[in-house]
Order: structure tokens, then C-alpha cells, then sequence
């Protein structure tokens, strides 16, 4: 029997090689005015983008300009609505990686109501978003956070007192979500990566959540899948377009995971991390991924009763192994070798490279939530782990 599920909405989604050139066909009714976000390079290495912009222009589309060059904090999306609040805009269009689309998730929603955003971000602000916006569209060049398939946006203020918080309600969802793998082509390989990395944890974690469901297992199992097959393709050899497309279908089926079955402990660290420190969201969460799977694992395996986490374990282990003819425990630990050695290949880095050190830890886990993982440790277990990826 189907057990109870509930999901939230998805954007309409468009999918696939070329998609970018019919952007400005599915615009021509919505209005004339647009903002576009993008990143710090998107108009050098993308080609596709410029013949776009003189597409829509040429049908004539008012299009504004701005940049969001690291991860967005809520000084970023304020700046960004001071200076476009006076324009009629009819839509604004995101280009970029998932720090890009979140800010233009968060922008889309802060044009139409009065004040700063930090009023409305969860844990930091005391106000509900309303789930008015402007028209959305989200077009990724990186395969990593889904965040063309999620209703938040994660803003970060990094510091002391720092904090990692999410702009969310259901309505903020974009209405347009345009995959073109062509557009990941250009990626870096670290980038590639770290981000990839993001993607798998992303689709394990909400796979492995105690909030999962039948959609959200069928649609991680499959991302999870494309991971397998494509991300160390994707980062040794950046042109090919199998290899991207399989990774960007990956990233888009995490965000719809994610939005539906949460996320575990890896996340947990990445938001305490991301926010005192200025390490990119991908590589924590890459950094994390195998020793945080090692520890789920060896807490599982002390245990007598056979739960759906150590059948969910055994599970990857055979998709990602190609046996089947290992017992359950063999298939668990296997999925803990297979990330640590996917992590060294990828060369994936260290958190002690951006200057955490051991004294950091204590703040660290003090201030990590993981309440959807398939274990709970204590405070000490997860200061081991961090001490563990320094």
C-alpha cells in the first residue's frame, strides 16, 4: 500500500539542450519590463545569453541589469529593491547559480511589500511573507541547489553573529523554471564539483529524511542515479552535454526532493558554517557528505532493529555498487567508502582551508539543527565530525 504524501507546487518546467532561445516567446504576454540577475561573468561565457538579450529587445523587452557576485546577504537583496522599486517591472529573470536564483527569488518577493527583507526571513525576522511577487523565471548555470524547484530563497550574513536563513513561503516558487544544460557548459571544475556535490547530498539527505515520502524516494533514487553516471564526467570533461544534462536533471529532481522531504545533517552544518564563515555552500556540504554518511552508518549499525534508514542504506548500496549479492551490512559501508573516495577524486576541500579551526567547533555544532536526519547525535559527536574535515 502507497503510504500518505503531500507536495508542495512545482514551477513549470521547461527542460532540456536549446531551451534558452524560446525564453522570449514565453515572455511576450507577461509584460515588457524585466530585471535580470545574473552573476559576475554570465554574459562572457555564455554566448546563448547574448543572442537572447538582442532577441528580446528586438521584441521590444526593457531589459535592467544586476550582479550578484558571491553568495546573497540581505543588504544584497535591499540594494537591489531600493534601486528597482521605482520601475514598473513586469518580471525578473535569474541567470546564474543558485546563489544567483535565490536572489532573484528573494528580490521577486521583496519588490511588491515595503521594508527589509530580514523581516521576513525565518528564525531572524517576525513577520510572515505575504506570497506576493513579481512573474519569476529561473534559469541555472551550475548543478547544485535546485533552487530553480524550491520556494525559499537561503540569505546569509556572515560573521560573528552570523546566520544562514531562508526567505520562504509556497508561492514563492518560480513560476518558470528553464534547465538548459548548455548553459553548465562553461562551469569550472571546481565549481562543477562542489556543486555536484551539493546535488548528490541534496538527493541522499532528502532520500535518507524521516520526512521522505513515495515521490521523493522515486524522484532522489533517480537523481542519484544521474549523479553515479555523469558528475565525474561533468567535471574531467566539462563539454560534454550527456554528462551535463544528466547532472542537471540531478540538481533540478534535489530541489523538488528537498522542498518535500527536508533535508539532514550535512545541511544543518552548512547553514552554521555559511553562517560565520565564508566557505561556498557546495563545498561544505562535499566536505561533509562522507563523514557525516560514516557516522549515520556506524550509529545504525549498533543497533538490533533493522529500520527503513538501514534498508535505505542498502538500497544505495547496491545502486551504487552494482551488487546485489552482499549482505545488508556490506551495502551500507560500501556507500560510506564510495563517498569518501568520490570526495578525494573530487578533490573536494577542507574546511580548515578557510580558516576554521578547532577552537570554531564548539559555535559550530552548537548552532547545527538536523532534526530530519536519520540519527540524532549529540553536541560532541558532531564537534567529532567537524574536527574530522578541518
Amino acid at each position: 500500500m502507497v503510504s500518505k504524501f503531500n507536495l508542495i507546487r512545482t514551477p513549470r518546467i521547461l527542460f532540456g539542450k536549446g531551451q534558452t532561445e524560446g525564453l522570449p516567446g514565453l515572455l511576450k504576454t507577461l509584460g515588457r519590463h524585466i530585471l535580470v540577475i545574473t552573476g559576475g561573468h554570465s554574459h562572457k561565457l555564455y554566448p546563448v545569453l547574448g543572442r537572447t538579450y538582442l532577441l528580446l529587445e528586438n521584441e521590444g523587452f526593457s531589459l535592467h541589469f544586476d550582479r550578484i557576485e558571491k553568495e546573497p546577504s540581505p543588504s544584497d537583496i535591499d540594494r537591489i529593491v531600493k534601486r528597482y522599486r521605482s520601475i514598473n517591472l513586469d518580471m525578473v529573470i535569474a541567470i546564474g547559480g543558485g546563489s544567483v536564483v535565490d536572489a532573484g527569488k528573494a528580490v521577486s518577493a521583496m519588490l511588491p511589500i515595503e521594508g527589509t527583507v530580514r523581516n521576513y526571513l525565518e528564525g531572524v525576522g517576525t513577520q510572515a511573507h505575504p506570497g506576493i511577487k513579481k512573474f519569476f523565471v529561473a534559469l541555472p548555470t551550475t548543478s547544485g541547489t535546485g533552487s530553480e524547484a524550491t520556494a525559499n530563497a537561503v540569505l546569509s550574513e556572515t560573521g560573528a553573529q552570523g546566520y544562514k536563513r531562508s526567505l520562504r513561503h509556497e508561492n514563492l516558487v518560480p513560476d518558470i523554471a528553464l534547465v538548459d544544460p548548455e548553459l553548465t557548459l562553461a562551469c569550472p571544475p571546481g565549481i562543477t564539483a562542489s556543486s555536484g556535490m551539493d546535488a548528490f547530498t541534496q538527493l541522499m539527505e532528502s532520500y535518507l529524511s524521516v520526512k521522505s515520502g513515495p515521490v521523493t524516494d522515486a524522484l532522489a533514487l533517480e537523481g542519484i542515479r544521474m549523479v553515479h553516471s555523469n558528475l565525474l564526467k561533468a567535471v574531467t570533461s566539462g563539454d560534454d552535454i550527456r554528462a551535463r544534462t544528466g547532472m542537471a536533471y540531478a540538481s533540478l529532481l534535489s530541489g523538488i526532493t528537498l522542498a518535500n522531504a527536508g533535508l539532514g545533517l550535512i545541511h544543518g552544518f552548512a547553514s552554521s558554517v555559511g553562517g560565520f564563515f565564508q566557505v561556498p555552500h557546495g563545498v561544505i556540504c562535499g566536505t561533509m557528505m562522507g563523514v557525516v554518511n560514516r557516522h549515520n552508518i556506524k550509529a545504525l549499525l549498533r543497533q538490533d532493529e533493522i529500520t527503513q534508514a538501514h534498508e535505505k542504506y542498502g538500497s544505495l548500496g547496491k545502486l551504487l555498487s552494482g551488487r546485489h549479492d552482499r549482505n545488508l551490512r556490506w551495502h551500507m559501508k560500501f556507500v560510506a567508502d564510495y563517498i569518501d573516495e568520490l570526495t578525494e577524486s573530487l578533490h573536494i576541500r577542507r574546511l580548515g582551508e578557510f580558516g576554521i579551526i578547532p577552537a570554531d567547533l564548539q559555535k559550530i555544532a552548537g548552532n547545527t539543527d538536523h532534526k530530519a536526519n536519520p540519527v540524532i547525535f549529540e553536541k560532541e559527536e558532531l564537534v567529532e565530525m567537524l574536527r574530522e574535515r578541518l
